[in-house]
Formats: C-alpha cells, sequence, structure tokens
C-alpha cells in the first residue's frame, strides 16, 4: 500500500495521547490531561493554533520561542518546497554543499549589519543545546583551559555538557555528575566574575543575556564590565541567543541592546521556522581555526545532519522573512504596548510582583497578596506545592479563553509570555482581558481557581503512571 499522510492523519486524528502514553512520555500525558493541556489541535497559522472544530487559540507560547514568524509561514513553505523540487544532492558529507555556504553567508553578512563583522565562521548543527555543547569545546580549544563559567538560574540546554553549565538544579537530578571545572555565579556580581577569572584557569563565561527561565537580564552596564573582564582574563565571552536571536527581544540579538562583542554565538529555535532543527554556532575566525587546526583535525567537530539541504533552506527563510516584514522592529513596538499593557493589570491586581518584557519576551512575577482572603489561598496553595500557583493561571487562560502560555519555571511564581513576533495589538488585548480576568477569578476564596489547585495537588499526590512491564536491568 502507497504511503498516503493525509488519509492516516484525517482518519486518526484524535488519537494523539494515546499513542504517546502507549508509545512515547506517558508522565507527560498524565500532566497534560491534569492540567488541561490535552487539546487536539488539527491546524495552524500564524498566531494562532485551531482545534478539530475550528476553534482558535492564541498561541503566546511559539513552540518555546521557535516560531517568531508566526507558524506555517507561506515564505518557509515555499522554500522547503523548493528544494525538494530542485532533487539535489544532500549530506553528501565529503563534499562543500551550496545551500549551507548559503545560510553561512546570510548569517554572517547580518550579524555585519548589527555591529559584530568579527563574527565571520559558521558552523550549523542540529539545535540549541548541540550549539552550545559546540561552542563549549570551541572555546576550550582555542584557549587550552579547562573551566568554564555559566550564571545561577541559566538554561543552556539538556544534553551532557550543555546541562553541566545550566543553573538550574531541577533539571539536575539523576544526571549527576557532570563535567568537572563548571561553576555558576550570580547575575549582576562582578566581584565573584573576577574571583573566578582571575584564576586563569576559564576558557568561556556563558550566558543567556535575557535568561528563559523568568526572563530576567542584568540592570546597568553588568554585561560590558563582565565582558571587559573576561578580555583582562584571557576568557571568551558566549552569548547563547537560542532564545533571544532573532528579533525575540526587539532587536535582531540581544547582544546590541548592550553593544556588546561576543566572541561566540549560538543560534537555533527561530532560525528553523518550526520546520526543519537547525541551529549555528558564530564565533571569530581564529577561534574557529582553533578547532580545525591541522589537516587531520578538519572533521575533529562534526554533525551528520548538521548542513542538510532543508534545514539550510528554513534558515534562509527565517532571515528573510524576518527582514522583508521588519519582525524585530514590530517585536519592539508591540513589546513597548504589551509592557504598558501590564504594567496597567499591575495596578489593578495586587497579586502581581514584577513585569519583566524585553520586546516580545515577557515575564509576569507574582507575590504574596495582602488582603486577607486573596493571601489564605495564596498561603494555602504554596503550602501544597510551591510550583502550583502559576499553574492556576495558565490553565484557565486555555481552557477558558484558549489562549496558550507558560509557567516560566520549576518552583517559582512566574508566567511567561511568547508571542510570535508577527502579533499586533488585537492578539496582546485579548491576552491582557483574559488575564484580568483570570486574576479577578483569585480574588473569590474559596473559589473555583483555588479549587482547582486542590485538585491538581491531589492528582500530582498520585505519582506518574506506573509502567506496565518492568525495566530490564
Amino acid at each position: 500500500m502507497p504511503l498516503d499522510l493525509k488519509d492516516i492523519v484525517a482518519a486518526r486524528m484524535g488519537e494523539n495521547y494515546n499513542l504517546h502514553d502507549q508509545y512515547m512520555n506517558r508522565t507527560l500525558v498524565k500532566v497534560q490531561r491534569m492540567i488541561g493541556f490535552d487539546k487536539v489541535y488539527a491546524r495552524a497559522e500564524g498566531c494562532y493554533l485551531y482545534d478539530q472544530e475550528g476553534n482558535d487559540y492564541l498561541d503566546f507560547l511559539s513552540g518555546f520561542g521557535v516560531y517568531n514568524m508566526g507558524r506555517n509561514h507561506p515564505v518557509a513553505q515555499k522554500a522547503i518546497r523548493d528544494v525538494l523540487e530542485m532533487n539535489l544532492p544532500n549530506m553528501v558529507q565529503m563534499d562543500s554543499a551550496l545551500m549551507s555556504g548559503l545560510l553561512s553567508e546570510a548569517l554572517v553578512k547580518r550579524l555585519a549589519k548589527q555591529g559584530a563583522p568579527h563574527l565571520d565562521s559558521v558552523f550549523l548543527c542540529n539545535s540549541g543545546t548541540e550549539s552550545v555543547e559546540g561552542a563549549l569545546k570551541f572555546a576550550k580549544a582555542a584557549t587550552g583551559r579547562p573551566r568554564l563559567l555559566s550564571l545561577n538560574n541559566s538554561y543552556h540546554g539538556l544534553t551532557h555538557g550543555a546541562l553541566s553549565v545550566t543553573g538550574n538544579p531541577f533539571f539536575h537530578e539523576g544526571f549527576a555528575p557532570f563535567l568537572p571545572g563548571c561553576d555558576k555565579i550570580d547575575l549582576g556580581d562582578l566581584s565573584q566574575l573576577e574571583h573566578e577569572l582571575k584564576k586563569a584557569d576559564v576558557a568561556a563565561f556563558i550566558l543567556e543575556l535575557v535568561q528563559g527561565k523568568g526572563v530576567k537580564f542584568a540592570k546597568g552596564d553588568y554585561y560590558l564590565k563582565a565582558q571587559e573582564l573576561c578580555r583582562k582574563y584571557g576568557t571568551l565571552f558566549i552569548c547563547d541567543e537560542v532564545q533571544t536571536g532573532l528579533g525575540r527581544t526587539g532587536k535582531w540579538f540581544a547582544f546590541e541592546h548592550w553593544g556588546l562583542e561576543p566572541d561566540i554565538l549560538t543560534l537555533s529555535k527561530a532560525l528553523s521556522c518550526g520546520y526543519v532543527p537547525v541551529g549555528a554556532i558564530i564565533t571569530r575566525r581564529s577561534i574557529y581555526q582553533k578547532t580545525f587546526s591541522r589537516l587531520d583535525r578538519c572533521i575533529v567537530h562534526s554533525t551528520t545532519f548538521g548542513r542538510n539541504n532543508l534545514a539550510c533552506a528554513a534558515g534562509l527563510a527565517a532571515l528573510t522573512i524576518l527582514e522583508d516584514e521588519k519582525l524585530p522592529e514590530n517585536a519592539a513596538i508591540q513589546g513597548g504596548y504589551l509592557e504598558k499593557r501590564l504594567l496597567e493589570l499591575q495596578q489593578k491586581h495586587e497579586v502581581i510582583k514584577e513585569v519583566r518584557v524585553k520586546g516580545l519576551m515577557g515575564a509576569i512575577e507574582f507575590g504574596e497578596p495582602s488582603s486577607m482572603m486573596m493571601k489564605m489561598g495564596w498561603k494555602a496553595v504554596h503550602a501544597m506545592d510551591p510550583s502550583l500557583f502559576p499553574q492556576l493561571i495558565v490553565t484557565p487562560m486555555l481552557s477558558h479563553h484558549r489562549i496558550l502560555t507558560q509557567v516560566a519555571a520549576n518552583k517559582c511564581d512566574i508566567v511567561k509570555i511568547l508571542p510570535p513576533l508577527i502579533c499586533g495589538p488585537k492578539e496582546i488585548d485579548r491576552f491582557i482581558a483574559a488575564l484580568d480576568d483570570v486574576l479577578a477569578g483569585l480574588k473569590k476564596f474559596p473559589g473555583p481557581v483555588w479549587e482547582m489547585g486542590s485538585n491538581f495537588f491531589k492528582t500530582m499526590k498520585t505519582g506518574a503512571p506506573k509502567e506496565s512491564e518492568p525495566v530490564p536491568v
């Protein structure tokens, strides 16, 4: 029988969660069902997802920042179709393919326009975590030093090297020991940074300029001073822009906000247009050549799928869309409007402790309210589980208002906002109205929102689903 994917998908749409429960991550399926995120999305376009009945869901998650240009963009679709129709040779490996050269050229030219002409050499890979892995290797090869510095609360990926420099303990449990010589310091503490750099054994300081887990960023001239200290002590300065790059913060790259000159830059997520995984390490030629330092080391760092034609077509499409539609500029404009509306809500709802926005990367941090009834609800929920409260926001946002957003991190009271960069006032106003309604519901204690927390907690106490078969040892 010939493979007809359209017929298969039409016939089996709706089996999604049963298939994942049977063959994939059943613990994740249980969580999705528990919090009401077990929606069946049948179609997607721009800022919206659609279920089988045609109801729209406003996507303020963007696939964790993948869909800067929105979902199923026609320019990206055409680029991928064009590559398929040309029947180009792909992944010959023992050649230098045209498509990967074109994408590398386009990335270098874009960085030159954004004030970083020194970043002139590209290594293409498959994902954000792989770009971080490669960047760490490049830094060690270039400096001959063993240690790596990163920030507390940072997130750089979940493969072992990237996890070793990730400063979020939630992701560490069960995977130790990590790479030796990976140390964490506090954001904003220059004396702590210099104390470590003075040891003259740190290959690189890697940081997210806007941290993904909570949308936190330094104030004042910390980043510039940190870069100066790295230069002084011979340490490379790596900007992880896997999420912040390609327009997310209101500029093409987050380093532009602070006038920085990173030695190594990592990219991924939006570079894919949401179609084909792709990542990039972009660095100085002098650093690049320290890795590929001899003829017999020409493939000492490589990746099988990293230069494939489909991924490169997606990357070229992403750069074209962002430039032609002026999406970084739109992110700056709409981010300003989003921040204004969120600050208005903060005046109305005492539970909003802080609003942090950089372009269209935002966070709403909640804090214990002062009014008696809301304080009782707050304390009750936090006594059950310290991670529970923000889930009481994002669940009704989806179930009652059809808006998809996310809890920023484990054991925090933060909801994170990542809209597509194509969004406008209509989408932001819909989000604000929905959030206003959900927060108003918190003022009723006891009430439906607080009862939801109790139900979540009871379900969580039952634990993860049991395995149907014993795990072989």
